[in-house]
């Protein structure tokens, strides 16, 4: 099969072949019907929308070679004019383009193939046709021709033109941005289905060995579902888009997601989606659940409410916006709020993940020293490239994000003595943003609490911002709650859980060893003079690993001197310290009234 010199088909037509199963190879011909006469330029992206690192996906590129249609046997001079970029000569033909791309990525955000399953984004595979990236495009995909690929589906939501009973056969996207925002999963897999307000939406599993509990699996998305499409639209129920897709990759170890408009692509362990006669992991389940609600409330917030600073988004380049705050933490903070609205969880449980959160980000040294916007800002360099300083230097647009959004919604209630709260700025984002797909600017929010609350609250508010987003102040939760609802007291810990945290440390087994990872500030390791790599050997002459790790702190007192001893490659190294408690920081637990 193969989508050149059809004329019912645009002129700018890929076909993609998981033609080597066994070398993870993928073969793709693009072909492109009016080249630019002056020499038509492809690009290859450096990064997919949703993940903000470049990942160069042209690396994966083993071969690329063209033709004109006219000669197909004649090869094209192709010049490289970077990593990512490539010039036709002058040709005014139809010409074709052919690759091989090597595929063994398993997240969700680049593209994999071997003798049991195929996915990718097309991000990983299909160049850009430079100056006719608006014009639409077809999609050829091609059955493999191996007998273990006999049984293979294809699932994706990228509009079918004509397909066997498989998947397989030819798709259209309205243009290459549209092309990008539909994942492919080829392979075996165990669907459910609902409705949610009357949109078709579903489920493909792979990676299961037994069947699905589809009724508990499906109840629960489909309450999850209803209740994010009513959020946004509270009066008409409607869905921003015709149907809905969750590509759902179930491994031994493994987690994470990536939006698009009408999909997501989520990977996940097997154990935490429950099955016929498997005993569930309710926690684990819960914390799938919460995955699957982030990614579809990425739908509106982050795919159709965008900040203007990507859009158009520019591929080859990092796209900086000082707003993850809003589009990722705020998504975090509904996600499990979701959970309890649509009652998947109880207001206990509730809280429990909101104190986790809450708690997570204040064992953080780095939330002093960099604000949200920076965090945002700088994701491409520092969130998604950590090292071993990054708890002391980052702070997490998604975490604080959370809290931040939490915040907001007990000012904004507070405020309107409970007449208006978050949800009404979410649904004016969307009203003003959303349905328009209207940028949101850097500063878009001002506008929009002027429109919602008044002057009356534009004080609160820029306090609020210079505080929270663009200042450093932790975010006094414990100040905001309304203790006729919530209560906060600082969090009930065993003394080993408070000797950590005053020891500051975070580690890793190494044959035996207990390996230091991350030295936090102001903790007693630092004082001790401990460095990422280090080899705890003994503390008070008591030998030190990974499992005697709850031991040996269980055996120290506060306030008393200990004697560290540790090797530094492979010299020992000794340090004597002494465990105060102000290294500590705060902890709270939430509780209902």
């Amino acid at each position: 099969m193969s989508a050149e010199n059809n004329p019912d088909l645009p002129a700018i037509q890929y076909t993609i072949w998981p033609a080597d199963l066994d070398g993870h190879h993928f073969q793709v011909k693009l072909h492109i019907e009016k080249p630019d006469i002056h020499g038509q330029i492809l690009q290859m992206p450096a990064w997919i929308p949703g993940s903000y690192l470049i990942r160069d996906f042209s690396k994966q590129i083993e071969s690329i070679e063209a033709y004109a249609v006219s000669t197909p046997h004649k090869l094209l001079t192709l010049e490289r004019l970077d990593n990512d970029h490539w010039r036709l000569p002058t040709i005014n033909e139809p010409v074709e383009i052919r690759l091989s791309v090597y595929a063994f990525d398993p997240s969700v955000r680049a593209a994999y193939l071997n003798s049991e399953r195929g996915f990718f984004n097309a991000s990983s595979l299909c160049l850009a046709v430079k100056g006719q990236e608006h014009l639409p495009c077809a999609v050829a995909i091609v059955r493999p021709n191996r007998a273990p690929a006999d049984h293979w589906f294809v699932q994706t939501t990228l509009p079918l033109a004509k397909t066997d009973k498989q998947g397989f056969g030819f798709y259209l996207a309205k243009n290459y941005d549209d092309l990008l925002d539909h994942p492919v999963a080829m392979g075996e897999f165990q669907v459910i289905q609902w409705q949610s307000n009357g949109v078709p939406h579903s489920m493909a599993i792979q990676g299961c060995i037994h069947a699905l509990d589809v009724p508990r699996l499906s109840n629960d998305l489909q309450a999850i579902c209803t209740a994010t499409i009513n959020l946004f639209e509270p009066n008409t129920e409607k869905a921003p888009f015709k149907s809905y897709l969750f590509l759902v990759n179930a491994v031994l170890s493994g987690y994470g997601g990536l939006e698009h408009r009408s999909s997501t692509a989520l990977m996940c362990r097997r154990d935490q989606i429950p099955q016929k006669n498997v005993v569930l992991d309710e926690v684990s389940y819960r914390e799938f659940l919460g995955l699957c609600s982030h990614e579809y409330f990425h739908a509106w917030l982050v795919k159709r409410i965008q900040p203007k600073a990507f859009q158009p988004y520019q591929l080859d380049r990092r796209n900086h916006t000082r707003l993850l705050w809003l589009f990722e933490g705020f998504t975090s903070y509904y996600d499990d709020l979701q959970l309890l609205r649509s009652k998947r969880i109880d207001l206990k449980t509730y809280l429990k993940l909101l104190a986790n959160n809450w708690n997570g980000v204040l064992r953080g040294p780095g939330r002093k020293k960099q604000s949200l916007a920076d965090s945002s800002y700088d994701a491409w360099t520092k969130y998604y490239q950590s090292d071993e300083n990054t708890p002391n230097a980052v702070v997490s647009y998604y975490g604080k994000g959370a809290l931040l959004a939490l915040g907001l919604d007990l000012k904004i209630r507070a405020f309107s003595k409970n007449h208006q709260s978050l949800d009404d700025l979410m649904r004016l984002l969307w009203q003003k943003h959303g349905i328009t797909l209207d940028g949101v600017a850097e500063n878009g929010l001002d506008q929009l609490m002027q429109e919602l609350l008044g002057s009356g609250f534009r004080k609160t508010w820029n306090d609020f911002k210079s505080r929270y987003i663009f200042g450093v102040e932790d975010i006094p939760l414990q100040k905001w709650f309304d203790s006729r609802y919530i209560h906060v007291r600082p969090k009930a810990q065993t003394k080993i859980d408070q000797l950590k945290l005053r020891f500051g440390m975070r580690h890793t087994d190494a044959n035996g060893w207990l390996k230091v990872s991350h030295v936090l500030d102001g903790g007693a390791a630092q004082e001790a003079g401990l460095a990422p790599g280090d080899l705890l050997a003994s503390i008070n002459g008591q030998r030190v690993t990974s499992a005697r790790w709850d031991t040996v702190l269980g055996s120290l007192t506060e306030e008393q001197a200990i004697v560290i001893c540790f090797y530094r490659d492979d010299l020992e190294q000794e340090s004597m310290i002494v465990l105060r408690k102000e290294q500590a920081p705060p902890q709270y637990q939430l509780e209902p009234a």
